[in-house]
């Protein structure tokens, strides 16, 4: 969330900097922070003055008595109980502006980079570079959706998996399930130089999920088992940033860097109809997710392109083309500062499909999660507010589609790039094989 000090000294700076999102709702959240934290600090004086007068009493009656004086010290006790339920009672006030100000916090979205493109909406989304063969490139036996490449292969079989489990799941089978196994694995061993592979729940809390600002904003997309109160999380993102919740970590182990292979879920809420065949949109999916905790802007901006390098690294060694976006300020998710989307170009679907995230949150995430360092030079007093980043390295879904339809060849078969073939046993191509079901 947003320094709500940042909020009392700078208000015009932050309206116009929340402008830049193109959304008139934020305006009006952010007046009403203000004027709950007018409110919270009025009265938090109010109760402190009574507080002060109470123990002005409270030496009045201890000197009355020790005087003798029983009548000045009644009253001084009567007043003293009446004002601690004056005290009490702004109290009370007081922690109900409190509770009402952080969750309108949690509701406001972050101010983005000075360096994002400004734009209302994806249209605005600028291409900073693309690489590899353009769309006009691709042979007729390319232009064949994934979909039917599963079905002719017999490595995906949706039907099944709505059999098992309703609408927009799927099931990987066969020389399926292992390509998608290989390119977790590839990933995973690409990361393995400089990331931390943590294997975190699946399930989690709801401070969690706000920790990311998942929640509130994101609750109706989300998985949620009511009688547990627990979330299925909808990235890794979500866990691995509230590893160091409510710890203070020390500036020389900065920055941290982690990874992690899970599953993820999504209700896609509202999505009904749209890219919903196929791989392009599905409840659940695999995905390898890359994070780090920086102690401020040029660390953790170093991260976000380590971690934009890592994937295009991927990208390229499968053989996609691809194109790197910077998401205009209307585009931005409600956490980010700054996104960097990776797209690769699907010939068979004729779609730039985003495969991966790389977003700097600047301090907004660590401030909803209490994350903090501690500076190395004991001259910097008290710790700082730590910023975070994470990126997609990469999301199979939509990574197995673009791979399938690039690399059908003319005889129906997928070829395997040589990355890719030591995971596979070898196998230079995925042809049809004689299923049983």
């Amino acid at each position: 969330m947003l320094d709500v000090r940042r909020i009392r000294t700078e208000p015009e700076a932050v309206r116009a900097a929340l402008a830049r999102r193109a959304d008139p709702t934020v305006a009006t959240l952010l007046d009403r922070a203000i004027d709950l934290d007018d409110g919270q600090r009025s009265l938090a004086q109010r109760r402190d003055d009574v507080r002060a007068q109470v123990k002005v009493l409270s030496r009045t009656v201890g000197q009355a008595r020790r005087d003798g004086d029983t009548a000045k010290a009644e009253q001084a006790q009567a007043e003293s109980r009446g004002l601690g339920d004056e005290e009490q009672r702004l109290d009370g006030e007081h922690h109900a502006l409190a509770e009402e100000l952080r969750d309108v916090l949690l509701r406001i979205p972050n101010t983005p980079s000075a360096e994002a493109p400004d734009g209302a909406s994806e249209s605005g989304n600028v291409v900073i570079r693309s690489h590899g063969p353009g769309p006009e490139t691709f042979a007729d036996h390319q232009r064949v959706p994934h979909w039917d490449i599963g079905a002719e292969l017999a490595i995906l079989d949706p039907e099944r998996a709505t059999k098992i489990s309703g609408a927009m799941f799927t099931m990987y089978r066969g020389h399926g399930a292992r390509l998608l196994r290989a390119l977790v694995q590839l990933s995973l061993d690409r990361a393995a130089d400089a990331y931390e592979e943590i294997r975190p729940p699946t399930l989690v809390l709801t401070d969690t999920m706000v920790s990311t600002g998942h929640l509130p904003k994101f609750a109706d997309d989300a998985y949620h088992v009511e009688r547990d109160d627990l979330w299925a999380i909808p990235t890794a993102e979500v866990p691995l940033t509230s590893l160091h919740r409510d710890e203070i970590l020390d500036e020389s182990e900065l920055p941290r860097r982690y990874c992690a292979y899970t599953s993820c879920f999504r209700r896609e809420a509202g999505s009904a109809g749209r890219d919903t065949r196929g791989l392009l949109r599905t409840h659940e999916f695999d995905k390898v997710e890359l994070l780090a905790v920086a102690a401020d802007a040029a660390s953790a901006i170093a991260c976000q392109e380590d971690i934009l390098a890592r994937s295009e690294a991927l990208l390229n060694d499968l053989g996609l083309s691809y194109r790197v976006l910077d998401l205009c300020t209307g585009d931005l998710s409600g956490s980010s500062a700054r996104t960097w989307d990776l797209e690769a170009y699907a010939p068979g679907c004729d779609q730039w499909l985003e495969v991966s995230s790389v977003s700097w949150f600047a301090d907004y995430q660590a401030r909803r999660a209490n994350i903090r360092w501690r500076p190395a030079d004991p001259a910097r007093k008290g710790t700082e507010v730590c910023h975070t980043v994470n990126g997609s390295a990469l999301g199979w879904p939509r990574t197995v589609a673009a791979y399938l339809e690039t690399h059908r060849r003319a005889d129906g078969t997928v070829g395997v790039v040589d990355v890719l073939r030591p995971y596979l046993g070898g196998a230079e191509a995925i042809a049809r094989r004689t299923t049983t079901a």
